[in-house]
Order: C-alpha cells, then sequence, then structure tokens
C-alpha cells in the first residue's frame, strides 16, 4: 500500500493540486480504532474480551481508556474502565487501511460508501463501524457481544478537499451525490 501510495497517488496530487515538492503531498499520519464500552465499567471481563478481539483486528494491543471524571447519571466514576483505543502507524497502519478498503467495507451490510462529509475541516476523516463482525479475523461463533467501533484516519492534509482526494486515491469508496 506505501509503495502504491509513493508511485501512483504522490505523482496524480503534485499534477491536480500543482505541488513543488513530493513532501507537500498529503499523506497517511496515523489511524486510530476506538470502542466505547459503557457497560466495561461494571463488568471487566467485557472489556478483556473487547481487548483481545481489538488485538486480532489491528496486530497491536489495545490501551484502556479510562474515565476521566465521574457521572452519576450513567453509574460512572473517575478512573473507572470505559473503552478501548489503538493507534496505527508506519506498515501496520497501511495493512490496516488496505484491509478496510478492500476486504472490511464490502463486507458491511447495505453499503454504498461510506460519507463524503465525515471530514473535520482540516483533511481528517471519521467513521463508525456498527459491529466488529465485519473483520476477517473474527470468528462470529466466538463473539458474545456485538460491539462497534470509531475509526478515525488522521491525514497531513490542510483542507477536507485534499484529504477526500487522498482517500480516493488509496481506494476509499465515497458515496456519490
Amino acid at each position: 500500500m506505501k509503495e502504491y501510495y509513493e508511485n501512483e497517488v504522490v505523482p496524480v496530487m503534485m499534477k491536480e493540486f500543482g505541488y513543488k515538492n513530493k513532501h507537500q503531498v498529503p499523506r497517511l499520519e496515523k489511524i486510530v480504532i476506538n470502542m466505547g464500552i459503557g457497560e466495561g465499567a461494571r463488568n471487566s471481563e467485557i472489556i478483556e474480551m473487547h481487548a483481545e478481539e481489538l488485538a486480532l483486528i489491528t496486530g497491536q494491543k489495545p490501551i484502556v481508556t479510562r474515565a476521566k471524571k465521574s457521572i452519576s447519571n450513567f453509574k460512572i466514576r473517575k478512573g473507572m474502565s470505559i473503552g478501548l483505543k489503538v493507534t496505527l502507524r508506519g506498515g501496520r497502519m497501511y495493512n490496516f487501511f488496505y484491509k478496510l478498503v478492500n476486504l472490511v467495507l464490502p463486507k458491511v451490510r447495505d453499503f454504498r460508501g461510506v460519507n463524503p462529509n465525515s471530514f473535520d475541516g482540516r483533511g481528517n476523516f471519521a467513521m463508525g463501524l456498527s459491529e466488529q463482525l465485519v473483520f476477517p479475523e473474527i470468528s462470529p461463533d466466538k463473539v458474545k457481544r456485538i460491539q462497534g467501533m470509531d475509526i478515525i484516519i488522521v491525514t497531513t492534509a490542510k483542507t477536507d478537499e485534499e484529504g477526500k482526494r487522498l482517500l480516493e486515491l488509496l481506494g476509499m469508496p465515497f458515496r456519490k451525490g
């Protein structure tokens, strides 16, 4: 995927946006996968189970995120485990992106493309998946609880237009219209 970026994407982006140097071309910086597990505050087994799944999916051990403040309405105390997070960079990031675009998104039910309006204004893209079963590493009979996740793709693009074009050239299927 990295070779494809350097050989195919960089020349096209330089031509389209008029960059003078190949280092000006936006690139993927990191991919952050986040699982918010509210029930994990009361049941640590759920956190461990989803941590194993996330490690299988990403090839990297996730960090357990903890509550910063106590919230009485959600019965959460400061310091309780409430989620998992993985930050991918380098080779693992490109491998995960390739797997996401070519294997996972086509398996999503009723998939017509990702929302092109999910950019944050600075060229970074965020999307959510409603279940972890779409990943090929997860076996459906071993899953006890379906859990969604957020995937944030951080790029070095300055604008949403540049970020969208970069992801399009890398193969991200955007919804038309």
